[in-house]
């Protein structure tokens, strides 16, 4: 395990369930939360912020990678995805935060 606060300048990092589609565009009916969560990437990205999405499906290594990911998977399994990393400390746990709540959780991180 690599402890992610020294590895890296990402300011904030998501960590995806199993999805089928990560935009909420895909199947019959429309992912409301993922389609707010990819407006809160691009504003993040418009104002100078570096965002990494990670995909258990397509990146399960970023998921080890992370050591308080990895062991708040093995805690309470796929329950606890989503998790949102910022600058290294996991922020939000079960559900993907709001552009506000990232805004204050970037703030609090200096």
């Amino acid at each position: 395990m690599i402890d992610p606060a020294t590895t890296t300048a990402i300011d904030v990092e998501v960590f995806d369930p199993p999805l089928c589609c990560p935009t909420g565009l895909c199947g019959p009916v429309l992912d409301t939360t993922l389609l707010d969560l990819g407006e809160a990437i691009v504003a993040l990205q418009s104002e100078g912020h570096a965002v990494t999405r990670h995909m258990m499906t397509t990146d399960p290594q970023a998921f080890m990678r992370n050591r308080d990911v990895y062991e708040a998977i093995r805690a309470r399994q796929l329950e606890v995805l989503p998790i949102t990393v910022v600058r290294g400390r996991i922020v939000k746990t079960g559900s993907y935060p709001t552009l506000d709540e990232l805004h204050a959780a970037l703030a609090a991180a200096g």
